[in-house]
């Protein structure tokens, strides 16, 4: 990791500061829980938005369509033309009618 000083002696680094969201995302074939990164000053629709192919996740859970789990791993990158939805598992409530 390299460190530099502007003349005024701000201290600048190669890391870049990430904040994790825990998120379920579907995609076409399966349901997968996990955390996305984005940067303090993003929303998440803007990391969904980047131009890459894929998206990022670390410890994550993948879930057949009927809820099965698949799989476990700490990190899966999700081709972005497969995901139908995104959900912050903040955001979530349980249906209490029905």
């Amino acid at each position: 990791m390299s460190t530099h000083f502007d003349h005024k002696g701000k201290i600048f680094t190669d890391v870049v500061s990430k904040e994790r969201v825990a998120v379920i995302v579907q995609t076409t074939s399966h349901r997968v829980s996990g955390y996305l990164h984005t940067r303090p000053d993003q929303r998440l629709k803007d990391e969904l938005d980047a131009r890459e192919d894929f998206l990022a996740l670390t410890d994550v859970s993948v879930s057949n369509l009927e809820g099965k789990q698949e799989y476990e791993s700490e990190f899966m990158a999700i081709n972005r033309a497969h995901i139908i939805w995104v959900i912050p598992e903040d955001e979530l409530t349980e249906n209490a009618g029905d």
